[in-house]
């Protein structure tokens, strides 16, 4: 029982009470700066995931054997080369969508949200709870952009789904919903200014929700506490 409940902690400190993206306030640049559509904020989210997820798993089953003081630049290492995966993924499957993305695929090596799991988290956690501490914390990340780029791109463009065969395929062509015509929409929504403006937003209404229904933000996972149990 243990067990299910530290799961459930990880997953709602992930998702919600301690979001890297609305509360933590970790990885801002790229949240800024790639959320102009629904499919880039997906994009740079699912990348992001899956660095998190396997560089927390890794960081965890080298913690024992690892020396402390050069346990950061092997970190790095690990993130960078997980980075460089990703990247080279994208460039061969997702081509149009790595050059949408640009310079912020190899800056997740720069996400502080990684390198801050992987010390607070994966390098004092057994290897299963690192993964799922991953998930949760990149999932939550992913969800911030999804709706950033939702709302950034409905506000913008009067769309949703924009340029989804980038990441989708071909059979996805069609698959954009146009709610009113693109040159009526609002131009400030996807520029930067809007990001920050957009963001104000979620972050307010998340902190409203929290004062309205304490019981969503009282239980949080310690960030410096060693979770039981330690098997995998």
């Amino acid at each position: 029982m243990s067990s299910e409940l530290s799961a459930q902690q990880i997953l709602k400190n992930g998702f919600w009470t301690n979001n890297p993206g609305i509360v933590q306030l970790l990885g801002l640049c790229p949240l800024l700066a790639v959320s102009g559509t629904l499919i880039n904020g997906l994009g740079l989210g699912l990348a992001t995931l899956f660095v998190l997820m396997f560089s927390n798993l890794s960081v965890s089953l080298i913690r024992n054997i690892v020396r402390p003081e050069v346990r950061i630049p092997v970190y790095v290492l690990i993130i960078a080369a997980l980075v460089t995966c990703v990247e080279l993924v994208m460039n061969a499957y997702l081509h149009e969508l790595f050059l949408a993305l640009g310079i912020f695929i190899p800056l997740i090596v720069t996400n502080c949200a990684i390198i801050g799991r992987a010390e607070s988290f994966a390098s004092k956690n057994s290897p299963l709870l690192s993964m799922l501490d991953g998930f949760s914390m990149g999932a939550g990340f992913a969800l911030v952009l999804v709706v950033l780029g939702a709302i950034r791109e409905l506000v913008g463009y009067g769309s949703l789904m924009r340029n989804a065969e980038m990441l989708f395929g071909a059979n996805a062509t069609n698959w954009q919903i146009q709610l009113f015509p693109s040159e009526h929409g609002f131009l400030l929504a996807i520029l930067p200014p809007g990001a920050f403006f957009f963001l104000g937003l979620l972050i307010a209404m998340k902190n409203l929700i929290d004062k309205r229904y304490p019981a969503s933000s009282s239980e949080s996972v310690p960030q410096h506490v060693e979770l039981t149990p330690a098997s995998v």
